[in-house]
């Protein structure tokens, strides 16, 4: 099954295709216009997703015709986020994930993770 949802897209499927089985956990997908190794520079997790430690399953795969990579992430099966996150999340951890993903996808895109009130001045772009 897969549905967009608040720029994201959400991908479920069990964790063996072939199983049969349940799926074990929803994953939580964005498409970013760079190739895999800038996504997951030297395999290391952007860091808006390695704040979430072990918790989280990532995967990455080439983006349909050639656009870029799908960076994909889901809370592992009865895994707890750590610290703040579980916090933040309360009764929705999906959210947490869904934006580590924007994160990521903001920073690999633009340098930055995106702020709707930051300033001109604040990014340093007023003349």
């Amino acid at each position: 099954m897969l549905a967009r949802l608040a720029g994201a897209r959400r991908r479920v499927h069990p964790a063996d295709p072939h199983s049969g089985a349940p799926p074990a956990g929803g994953w939580e997908v964005v498409t970013i216009n760079r190739p895999p190794n800038e996504v997951l520079p030297g395999g290391r997790r952007p860091e808006p997703l390695r704040q979430l430690g072990r918790a989280i399953q990532v995967d990455v795969w080439p983006a349909p015709a050639g656009r870029g990579t799908e960076l994909a992430a889901r809370i592992r099966p009865g895994a707890t986020l750590p610290g703040l996150a579980a916090h933040v999340a309360g009764d929705h951890p999906d959210r947490v994930v869904r934006t580590a993903l924007r994160q990521a996808k903001q920073l690999a895109e633009t340098g930055e993770v995106l702020r709707a009130d930051r300033s001109p001045i604040d990014r340093g772009l007023a003349g």
